[in-house]
């Protein structure tokens, strides 16, 4: 059996840490040990980790962070780093997603924080990143400053390998002490993240934390959210409500939860030459982390009058998930999430024996099904791992009466679409609800610095001090070469 210590603590002289454990994998085969704090011991850190962030972290540049993030993402880049190693053994295991798809999955994510990349993160929300650093000019005048929390908490989901270190190194970026609760369902990578952190830059290891204990255990997380200055939550909606009652009237919190994803085929792009790529992406945007993302798709729509009819689209898609079964077979679900499947496909079934142009593709035993319907209906969600509904219109303006009515839960589009038709439509999902608008193939892949549901990523997280022209001015009376 593989045993493995997971999360990352910063130094605690003469405390004793229980650690817990569980086996995990398909056949028990890795036994995980996590720290399972005392409320004490979990204020305790947190009090260390906020005072190294005013005393270390807050002393180093913009430049010198964004240096250090590199290095360690260089690293976990490299197939043959141990760090790399584990992650891409234990996290098929963990998951149960496919490794193949997990180790092109970690690369394409990793390579979205790199230097350059991070660069582009900062000058999305600060037009000068050195407004981290030191007060500097504003157009109107007078100076600004922008300022970190001393300690940031994090609630982070398990739905997708590594998804915690989007907001861990946003947290970093704006010089604030982190730290994150992990999920059950991938409680790994953060911890390998910040191991790999602290061997790389000494200074920073008492910066940050990874912990974990069971959801709902009020007083660990009190001892957790009361010495924080800013919660960054991620999961259910109903699990959101339930910590945001928990948090202090003064500290902040920015929620992440439940989001609804679609597409659009128009019919200029349904040439027959093109066709093949044009499912062939709409196929991996469903079969990616098996739609356990928000960005992931519940339904495409697709227009009718192109040289390709809807159905036979849906047949194309189709053929592409049967494809990519063979190529990243569809994680074993468990009891639950395969009786859940059972069921909505029997939905599915039954309801299209009273329906005209209502279709179910893919057999029974397969992994995968599309469903495909003539008429559009009210917009609902799949029941995720690889169910996909391909719907009929007409317009493209179809879908608004449809749509609009879930714009507090909308996030991502994908798109198939002319130049022109791009901004029509980007237009039109603006007002509907939609944040964000990317090409097929794309959907499950955000581009660095994008704006996390309709938010920024870090200037949402800082303080903005400004000194006021005013003050500039009165200070010149009683400066030494004052008359």
């Amino acid at each position: 059996m593989m045993r493995e210590i997971v999360g990352y603590l910063p130094k605690m002289e003469d405390e004793k840490i229980e650690y817990k454990k569980w086996r995990v994998g398909a056949a028990n085969e890795l036994e995980l040990l996590i720290p399972h704090l005392t409320e004490t011991q979990l204020e305790k850190i947190a009090v260390k980790v906020k005072q190294a962030s005013m005393d270390v972290l807050k002393t180093y540049s913009i430049y010198e962070i964004i240096n250090i993030i590199d290095r360690v993402i260089e690293q976990l880049l490299d197939r043959t780093n141990p760090y790399r190693k584990k992650a891409e053994a234990l996290l098929p295991i963990l998951t149960g997603y496919d490794r193949e798809m997990v180790r092109l999955g970690l690369t394409s994510y990793l390579k979205s924080f790199r230097k350059q990349e991070l660069q582009r993160f900062l000058v999305e929300d600060f037009t000068n990143p050195l407004i981290l650093d030191d007060f500097q000019p504003r157009a109107k005048r007078g100076f600004s400053k922008a300022v970190g929390p001393n300690l940031i908490a994090h609630v982070w989901s398990g739905n997708v390998p590594g998804i915690p270190l989007w907001s861990f190194i946003s947290g970093l970026l704006v010089k604030s002490g982190n730290i994150g609760k992990v999920s059950s369902g991938e409680p790994l990578f953060a911890g390998l993240f910040a191991q790999l952190l602290s061997e790389t830059a000494p200074a920073l290891a008492d910066c940050f934390a990874v912990v974990w204990w069971k959801g709902g255990d009020v007083e660990r997380e009190q001892a957790f959210l009361q010495q924080s200055d800013l919660v960054l939550g991620y999961g259910k909606n109903e699990s959101l409500k339930s910590l945001r009652e928990q948090i202090p009237i003064t500290t902040r919190f920015i929620p992440y939860g439940h989001k609804f994803s679609f597409g659009i085929i128009a019919k200029t792009s349904l040439d027959a030459q093109k066709v093949w790529k044009t499912a062939h992406d709409a196929a991996y945007d469903v079969i990616r982390y098996d739609q356990q993302g928000c960005y992931s798709p519940h339904v495409f729509y697709v227009q009718r009058g192109g040289k390709i009819a809807p159905e036979q689209f849906a047949a194309y898609v189709a053929h592409a998930l049967s494809n990519f079964e063979i190529k990243y077979p569809r994680k074993k679900l468990n009891i639950e999430e395969a009786a859940a499947v059972s069921k909505w496909r029997q939905q599915e079934e039954i309801s299209s024996f009273s329906r005209d142009k209502k279709e179910i593709l893919g057999d029974i035993s397969a992994n995968w099904t599309v469903v495909y319907e003539d008429q559009i209906g009210q917009l609902a969600p799949s029941i995720l791992n690889r169910t996909i509904r391909i719907v009929a219109i007409d317009r493209l303006e179809d879908i608004i009466p449809y749509v609009k009515q879930h714009r507090k839960l909308l996030q991502t589009v994908g798109i198939a679409c002319s130049p022109k038709e791009l901004f029509y439509l980007a237009n039109m999902l603006s007002g509907l609800g939609v944040i964000r608008i990317t090409g097929l193939g794309n959907m499950t892949s955000p581009e660095s610095g994008w704006h996390h549901d309709g938010r920024f990523s870090l200037l949402d997280l800082v303080d903005m001090v400004d000194i006021e022209h005013a003050a500039e001015s009165y200070a010149e009376q009683f400066a030494p070469y004052a008359d």
